[in-house]
């Protein structure tokens, strides 16, 4: 269990400091991060999205059901915020390479560009995020570190113009489709359709 913690505490202060980082400076780290394997099934996160300066605006979690078929993968995410709004996003992901990714969303602008190494996959897009009544164009830089529990930590820098304007963390684990209610308390059966949106003061 120490192990554990002590795993993802360091993966988190990786995180904080990813601005500079490469791909490749995590190459030969392990356990090795292959996200058609990890991703093909059922995955469940618990995410947070936190503004520029800290604050918590927005908890969530996701429900993510995914299909690999040797050249392609499909995942279906279903989000769940504690507000009670709910989301979904299917992601397309085409395996260019060893290391390299590409995909699409509906509401992805474009198309996202993934690249992995060792333990760590970097991911990047543009999206139209919904905020208050309108949206806005902004940028995700996410980075996932595969600890060897199992737990995949993601932490998405997000920008507009190249300034921050807030984060998400997100921690992945497989295989948790029957957690108990208790547990999360604002977990409900699988989602349908809804809208991504962040809050707004």
């Amino acid at each position: 269990m120490f192990m554990r913690i002590f795993s993802v505490i360091f993966a988190l202060l990786v995180l904080s400091g990813c601005t500079n980082m490469k791909p490749t400076d995590f190459s030969g780290t392990t356990p090795q991060l292959r996200i058609e394997e990890y991703f093909a099934g059922h995955t469940r996160a618990w995410g947070i999205f936190e503004d520029r300066f800290g604050n918590l605006r927005r908890q969530f979690v996701v429900d993510i059901d995914g299909k690999w078929d040797g050249e392609t993968l499909v995942l279906d995410e279903r989000f769940l915020y504690s507000d009670g709004e709910k989301d979904r996003r299917v992601w397309t992901i085409r395996k260019i390479d060893a290391h390299r990714y590409e995909g699409q969303a509906a509401d992805v602008i474009g198309i996202a560009f993934g690249e992995a190494h060792g333990n760590a996959l970097n991911w990047q897009y543009d999206m139209d995020l919904k905020v208050g009544e309108g949206t806005l164009r902004v940028h995700f830089n996410d980075w996932m570190f595969l600890q060897e529990s199992g737990v995949l930590v993601n932490r998405a820098r997000v920008s507009k113009f190249g300034i921050e304007i807030g984060e998400v963390t997100l921690f992945f684990q497989k295989s948790l489709r029957k957690v108990e209610a208790a547990q999360l308390s604002f977990i409900q059966p699988p989602i349908d359709g809804g809208e991504r949106r962040v809050a707004s003061r």
